[in-house]
């Protein structure tokens, strides 16, 4: 058992589980802030442009009564639209990390040129030469 237990301590106490475990938090409350940007300023503007509609309100009823389905497909674009935000701001905040952790890559040293051999004419010649020794 003591094994096993210090097993799961070496798991978990390694570097990158504990990055993601640092990310997965950012990442929840950066999911917040990004939620209430939606909710809060995006969504009222968005509402007045749209006649003041509130997307979790729409629905469409199938059936009568009890039995009634009823899809709230306003609510599948309140989450769509959340998503698109939330995914454009993730990708505008890693290309400015990747922009301020960009280094100047140095450029590749040349190779240094091949000696020069024989051209195909000084082959020809040597050949020729030979030849007519024989």
């Amino acid at each position: 058992m003591a094994n096993f237990i210090q097993e799961f301590k070496d798991f978990a106490m390694r570097g990158n589980v504990m990055d993601m475990a640092v990310g997965v938090i950012i990442g929840g409350a950066f999911g917040k802030i990004v939620s209430s940007l939606v909710d809060d300023v995006l969504m009222p503007l968005v509402g007045m442009i749209t006649g003041n509609v509130d997307f979790t309100t729409l629905a469409f009823q199938i059936g009568e009564g009890e039995d009634a389905a009823v899809l709230k497909y306003g609510n599948f674009i309140q989450n769509t639209i959340d998503f698109l935000i939330v995914a454009f701001c993730i990708f505008c905040m890693i290309k400015a990390i990747n922009a301020a952790t960009k280094k100047k890559e140095a450029p590749a040293p040349e190779e240094p040129a091949a000696p020069a051999g024989p051209t195909q004419e000084e082959l020809l010649t040597e050949i020729r030469d030979l030849l007519a020794k024989k």
